[in-house]
């Protein structure tokens, strides 16, 4: 009696120790919109050794580049800000009310430990909360933009202002990188950190490989995405590329509280996921599906209505229409301090831009018809 084979391949690690190290470092280190420039330092010292060159535009989207002298450009592309708060109004108690810099979650805030941005350096704080013991027989009020606060030790306007804290200081979160049941990496801002890790790992494999490829490559870091991906509009008119392909999470919808009639089917450790809207242009995102087929990569559909709420609608509509297309990371509990993705998404949606690349040719036509 023959033997059944198994259909499922083993899993191939693309992450390594060393790019792993610079993941944690990187998830770590604060990048809100508007400040991304350390992380962005950060990224390109480690992407500098795959790369020919880089450059850094006015607003802090950092760029590196692969055969920078061909006409023909492809981007790849991920989003480097992540959600944070800013300082709104200090009470003469001592008191700080804050806005969003970006979709900042006001039900996760109550007891929080934050960073407070300032030219003298980070001051703790907390979000504090009123004791259940207080709330006892009245209903219950949830946390609100206008409810939450934030208590940085002081008793006094003036001597939250001696810190350094001012109106317009940013606001982060402390919570920092883990391995969970070694499946998962989870930590703040993995949208779209995770993202930025995975393009530069592309350019990695792209190095160590050897592979020449005919056309210039441009590894895109844009800033503020979270505000309505202001950063790609802006890099996509500098670079005027022929081919972008933008990688970001999207949501694992086999979670509570979920309604995957509206949401899609979509999990966590299932692989990547390629998307269906207008901005996706349609033969790009074929070459993407039959690059994974090829290469047994597993992979995921999703479908958007108007937009992807991604850069990929920033790239696609610039210059006069540039074929776009989105792959997407499965990413629990989005716009937490507790994001979380799997590590052989991760893996697969490296191998699968990669790949991809390789299958895109020099001065590649992705008209509809001729």
């Amino acid at each position: 009696m023959t033997k059944k084979k198994d259909d499922k391949q083993a899993h191939v690690s693309v992450v390594n120790q060393n790019s792993l190290q610079f993941l944690e470092a990187y998830i770590n280190n604060p990048s809100p919109t508007g400040f991304e420039y350390p992380g962005q330092k950060l990224w390109l010292d480690y992407l500098k050794p795959y790369i020919d060159e880089s450059f850094i535009d006015n607003y802090g989207t950092a760029v590196g580049v692969i055969n920078p002298t061909a006409e023909f450009k492809v981007v790849i592309e991920a989003h480097a800000d992540e959600i944070s708060w800013f300082v709104n109004y200090i009470t003469p108690e001592g008191l700080i009310y804050v806005i969003r810099n970006g979709g900042s979650d006001h039900q996760i805030a109550p007891s929080k430990r934050v960073n407070i941005h300032t030219e003298n350096g980070l001051v703790k704080a907390v979000f504090g909360w009123p004791a259940i013991h207080t709330r006892n027989g009245e209903k219950e009020e949830a946390p609100a933009l206008k409810n939450i606060f934030l208590d940085c030790g002081c008793t006094t306007k003036e001597e939250v202002e001696n810190l350094g804290i001012h109106v317009g200081c940013v606001i982060t979160y402390e919570d920092e990188f883990m391995i969970l049941n070694d499946r998962y990496y989870v930590g703040r801002a993995l949208d779209n950190r995770a993202g930025g890790f995975i393009i530069a790992e592309v350019a990695r494999l792209l190095k160590e490989n050897k592979k020449e490829l005919p056309f210039g490559l441009y590894i895109v870091n844009s800033v503020q995405e979270e505000i309505g991906l202001r950063g790609a509009e802006m890099i996509a008119h500098r670079i005027k590329p022929n081919v972008a392909i933008i990688t970001d999470v999207t949501h694992d919808t086999s979670t509570p509280m979920i309604n995957k009639i509206t949401q899609g089917d979509l999990a966590c450790g299932k692989g990547p996921v390629v998307s269906y809207a207008p901005a996706v242009q349609t033969n790009l995102n074929k070459l993407l599906i039959e690059t994974a087929k090829e290469n047994n990569i597993p992979f995921q559909r999703q479908a958007s209505s108007r937009s992807t709420g991604t850069d990929t609608d920033a790239f696609a509509y610039s210059n006069g229409g540039v074929p776009s297309a989105l792959i997407s990371l499965p990413l629990r509990y989005m716009h937490t301090t507790v994001e979380m993705i799997h590590k052989e998404d991760v893996d697969n949606v490296i191998s699968l831009i990669y790949h991809s690349l390789l299958n895109i040719e020099k001065d590649h036509d992705f008209t509809y018809f001729k």
